[in-house]
């Protein structure tokens, strides 16, 4: 149980890239984390020891999103663990490029059971769950807007998101939970990276205004805020978070 007055936060796909940096930043900001992971337990529970080194409270518990009980389940451990739940960050997704007409139904419905059911399901049991002026903070992607060739699934299921973001900001508003989305653009991460050649890349660096790929810190610094009192005004809103790409 968390020292009275203490918030608690659920971290989706928190092992690694992203959702590693936002797990260690709410850490920092004096927040209590459930790191959930789907299959590396390892880096997982490396995350709660650097968090827990720091003097922070952590927690890592399994639970693949593409699952039924997988959201009902990360309450259920962060409840026991921490008295309640005030933040539910749905970080995890997945993404796999084709063109549409290369796109087997294995891997549409793998990103749409990922990115888009297990959203809805985190969103659905934070809505009873949440404590009274929590925060939701969703994951879409810069993709959405920009529309590139291949991304076609993974962007309609970010797009969904966006939608779901809008409407539950308009249900829970009344309880003081605000619900928002952040979309990032380019990030330097293994889910990022992998498949794309070093000419890509510079390519890619070449249409953001910065000149530079983001990093996941530059990510996590924007869900702190969100999370944060000073973000309490911010409610629906879809923060693009990609040195001006689009």
């Amino acid at each position: 149980m968390t020292i009275k007055g203490q918030r608690a936060a659920i971290v989706t796909g928190a092992s690694k890239g992203i959702g590693r940096a936002i797990a260690l930043q709410l850490a920092q900001d004096g927040i209590a984390v459930v790191v959930n992971y789907s299959s590396s337990h390892d880096a997982a529970a490396a995350v709660v020891a650097e968090i827990e080194t720091s003097g922070g409270k952590a927690v890592a518990v399994q639970a693949d999103m593409a699952g039924g009980q997988a959201a009902a389940n990360l309450f259920d451990a962060a409840e026991r663990a921490f008295g309640g739940v005030d933040i539910l960050v749905n970080n995890a997704g997945i993404l796999k490029l084709a063109p549409l007409a290369d796109t087997d139904d294995a891997s549409f419905e793998q990103q749409i059971a990922i990115n888009l059911t297990g959203v809805f399901r985190a969103m659905r049991e934070a809505a009873g769950r949440l404590r009274d002026g929590g925060r939701i903070i969703n994951f879409s992607s810069s993709v959405v807007g920009a529309y590139g060739p291949t991304y076609g699934v993974y962007a309609a299921s970010k797009a969904a998101v966006e939608a779901m973001t809008h409407v539950a900001s308009k249900e829970l508003g009344r309880r003081g939970i605000t619900v928002n989305a952040v979309a990032p653009g380019p990030v330097e991460t293994e889910l990022f990276m992998t498949g794309k050649s070093d000419e890509l890349v510079q390519r890619i660096v070449g249409t953001i205004p910065l000149g530079r790929l983001g990093q996941p810190d530059d990510i996590a610094s924007v869900v702190s805020f969100l999370a944060s009192p000073q973000g309490g005004w911010v409610n629906g809103q879809v923060l693009r978070a990609n040195g001006g790409m689009i």
